[in-house]
């Protein structure tokens, strides 16, 4: 069973950075999409970044810029690095997995940025 452990939240001001970490345990094999949602209160969880296997990425227009997602393939580990946080990017941040046609969470990490 696939699972995803993520790491690297808290409290940060503004413009101020932070580094999340997502490991995938419990396969062998690489998976071909990792990427990050947030969720804020109140809000619906939305994409904030995605990669491929092959090092493709996709991210929101909210971070583009600002927000470098990277992976180690063979080690299934993704991380979001977030440069020039902003209080609107404080939201509970989850790694996700798309394998064998199945969608898989973390528990999710809590990004707080105020002063």
């Amino acid at each position: 069973q696939l699972q995803l452990v993520e790491s690297g939240g808290g409290l940060v001001q503004p413009g101020g950075s932070l580094r999340l970490s997502c490991t995938a345990s419990g396969i062998i094999f690489e998976i071909d999409n990792m990427g990050w949602y947030r969720q804020a209160p109140g809000k619906q969880r939305e994409l904030v970044a995605t990669i491929t296997s092959g090092g493709s990425t996709n991210y929101a227009d909210s971070v583009k810029g600002r927000f470098t997602i990277s992976r180690h393939s063979a080690k299934n580990t993704v991380w979001l690095q977030m440069n020039s946080l902003k209080p609107e990017d404080t939201a509970v941040y989850y790694c996700n997995a798309i394998w064998a046609s199945r969608t898989y969470w973390g528990q999710g990490t809590q990004v707080t940025v105020s002063s």
